[in-house]
């Protein structure tokens, strides 16, 4: 297989300077829609009269659909031509957004944020395959951390931008935002994005797309939804059992294949693998923080939630600063140390967010890990997004950034059930202890025990004298819960440290020779057809 063109003629400083922009812009669109609505849940479901769990499903069906659609739109894009199937998955997802502006009713509100999923899974993919095909080796690693610093500090840019909307205007125009960006992004793609595919004298795997897109449905589906049906109830088993099957089918084909979606043989090398394990590890306790924070500085401290989402931006700062250092450091170091210490690093956070968070000292008491959290996950996932990268040739680089993309969302998505598990679990653990000590009906009490938010709730109706020691005793029990999700994610951040240390990438990916994106210095061949 090899790439099409019309001109051999890379792109020239500016116009590869213009390139990086674009593709950020068209990131950030994506990654903004993915965590902006959880800060309007409250007004959809007045404006909608819906229950949670259909607001929940409004919220995650963009999730699932981007998910599940990543690996076949990447190899489309590898196939047609990645401008164009950008271009198509802004104009999906910019008509979506308005859509879902403008929706009446809970209904269209779902429909239009599932299509805005298939939009951008035609749109992430593209975005780092366009800069692995057309910045030259020398150059490609310090394009991908920064489009790694939009990837992970942009989830928290857009949920502060979200949040003033709403405090300021109304949720509706929450969709400003990514619409706004995908109209730049769409009239820069055609001004400077040029355009590259594959060569393929097979055709499309489709048995791989379909049951790729069972197996990633299925898997992320349970994540998401048993914490809310229960690990054991029928649909989430049911959910499991198809994920499981559809995955084993998914492995079994690509290893007949003649020209598989992706070789799956590939994770045998250290980039691809260790890549991958380090991206769903450090995203799961990533999106596992979030969880745990926000209601720490919405009912422990009492802050709002656009303030709350400010108290997020030191980190995202120094996640996305780190991110576009990363690469230096690893052409000097190499990336397995780089990455292992980032590792370090982010697990060193966690750490001293277990020890040193009371309800007394607030803000400052989490500070310090929020700090080391940042700048650990921006060294650690530039040099694990283009271990990934180079793992697969460059006619391949949709399926790569794809893969990249899949092991971000199933990251996410395990993070959130797990590490929610334990805060929750521990919360509940610990209360019933204080509750003996608070003299507060029973029914009162009951309330208190499903969260502290209910907890501050059921306190502030009750009123009383122990009103106060019930929301002390709720804080105090979230802090155990909060310490022992903490913990936990500095035991996988030690078992990814040792697995980094021991078959971590030796090299940057643009610096190895023979496989992958890097093995040449000179960019691919991309048309002139701008």
């Amino acid at each position: 297989m090899s790439s099409s063109a019309s001109s051999t003629n890379p792109p020239d400083p500016r116009q590869r300077r213009a390139i990086l922009i674009t593709v950020c812009i068209a990131l950030m669109a994506v990654i903004a829609s993915v965590s902006g609505l959880n800060v309007a849940q409250p007004d959809m479901a007045v404006a909608f009269d819906a229950s949670q769990p259909t607001i929940l499903w409004i919220i995650n069906s963009y999730t699932l659909s981007l998910a599940a659609l990543l690996l076949p739109l990447g190899a489309v894009g590898d196939r047609w031509g990645r401008k164009p199937v950008l271009l198509a998955g802004l104009v999906v997802f910019g008509v979506a957004g308005a859509v879902a502006a403008l929706a009446p009713s809970a209904g269209i509100m779902l429909a239009a944020r599932v299509l805005s999923g298939v939009g951008a899974a035609m749109i992430m993919p593209v975005t780092l395959a366009v800069i692995t095909s057309t910045f030259p080796a020398e150059e490609r690693g310090r394009a991908i951390g920064v489009w790694t610093g939009v990837a992970g500090g942009g989830g928290i840019l857009g949920m502060f931008l979200s949040a003033a909307l709403v405090d300021v205007a109304n949720w509706r125009w929450l969709f400003l935002l990514p619409v706004a960006l995908v109209l730049v992004a769409l009239v820069m793609t055609v001004r400077t994005v040029p355009d590259s595919r594959e060569d393929s004298k097979h055709s499309f795997d489709t048995v791989g797309a379909l049951t790729s897109v069972v197996a990633v449905v299925g898997l992320i589906f349970v994540l998401q939804e048993g914490p809310e049906r229960g690990w054991t109830a029928p649909v989430t088993l049911l959910s499991l059992l198809t994920g499981v099957l559809a995955a084993v089918a998914f492995v079994g084909w690509e290893l007949r294949s003649p020209a598989p979606l992706l070789d799956v043989r590939l994770f045998r090398e250290r980039g691809l693998a260790s890549g991958s394990v380090a991206l769903l590890a450090v995203f799961g306790v990533q999106a596992g923080i979030f969880v745990v924070l926000f209601p720490f500085l919405q009912a422990v401290l009492g802050w709002s939630g656009l303030s709350a989402t400010l108290a997020l931006m030191p980190m995202a700062v120094l996640m996305m600063l780190t991110s576009g250092l990363a690469p230096r450091l690893a052409e000097r170091a190499g990336s397995r140390a780089t990455m292992a210490l980032g590792i370090l690093l982010g697990g060193t956070g966690l750490a001293l967010m277990a020890a040193l968070v009371s309800v007394g000292d607030g803000y400052f008491s989490v500070l310090p890990g929020m700090l080391a959290m940042g700048i650990g996950m921006g060294l650690t996932m530039t040099p694990a997004t283009e271990a990934i990268t180079g793992a697969l040739p460059r006619e391949r680089q949709g399926v790569a950034s794809a893969l990249n993309d899949v092991t971000r969302e199933f990251g996410t998505a395990l993070g959130v059930a797990l590490l929610g598990a334990l805060l929750s679990a521990g919360y509940r653990g610990a209360i019933d202890g204080r509750l003996a000590a608070v003299p507060v009906p029973e029914g009162v009490a009951d309330t208190a025990r499903e969260g502290i938010a209910n907890a501050v709730e059921a306190a502030d109706k009750a009123g009383g004298p122990h009103a106060q020691a019930l929301i002390r005793a709720a804080q105090e029990s979230f802090v155990d819960g909060w310490q022992r999700a903490m913990w936990a994610g500095v035991a996988v951040m030690a078992l990814l440290f040792v697995y980094v240390l021991v078959r971590g990438p030796r090299r940057p990916a643009s610096n190895r020779s023979g496989s992958g994106s890097g093995s040449s210095s000179e960019p691919a061949k991309v048309s002139a057809k701008q």
